[in-house]
């Protein structure tokens, strides 16, 4: 069994050039993530808190997205962000 996960920092800014342009984009890439992690044996993916942040204030309804549409796949807070 692999043992490897990632985190995501999930930011998301209106730039030139930033595929990740909302807050949706940012939420919708993240589930995509996992799931293409869950395909390819990863079996840890970890969101990071952004307190200040409305799309990534409450990590919850996003994990369990991503529990929702992926099979093996471990989803929990990697870093809660507390400044």
């Amino acid at each position: 069994m692999r043992a490897f996960g990632f985190l995501s920092f999930g930011h998301y800014a209106e730039v030139p050039g930033s595929r990740t342009r909302t807050a949706g984009d940012r939420l919708r890439e993240t589930i995509e993530v996992a799931e293409g992690g869950d395909e390819i044996g990863v079996n840890g993916a970890y969101v990071r808190v952004h307190h200040f942040a409305r799309q990534a204030a409450s990590p919850i309804p996003l994990l369990t997205a991503m529990a929702a549409r992926t099979k093996r796949i471990e989803v929990g807070t990697g870093v809660v962000d507390m400044r």
